[in-house]
């Protein structure tokens, strides 16, 4: 029985502790603020900006191309005389 007990307790500590921990994380929630934007403001911008889309796409004018194919070794050995 007094096992039962101790551990009842542990887990009501435990919730007690958890509970306490959501309250301050809604506290500390931000927000976004909503697009107020009218939707041909919304287009026009996405038009200026180049981009086809912010996920993955064909990117802007400043899209680098890869240069990681064309990195050689970082160190040249040289051959053990024998």
């Amino acid at each position: 029985m007094a096992l039962a007990r101790e551990r009842f307790f542990v887990d009501k500590r435990i919730a007690k502790r958890h509970k306490r921990q959501v309250e301050r994380a809604k506290k500390n929630v931000k927000t976004s603020e909503p697009d107020l934007r009218t939707p041909e403001q919304i287009r026009a911008d996405r038009e200026a900006s180049g981009g086809v889309s912010a996920r993955g796409g064909l990117g802007g004018s400043d899209a680098k191309p890869s240069t990681h194919s064309k990195v050689g070794p970082a160190i040249v050995s040289t051959p053990k005389a024998p």
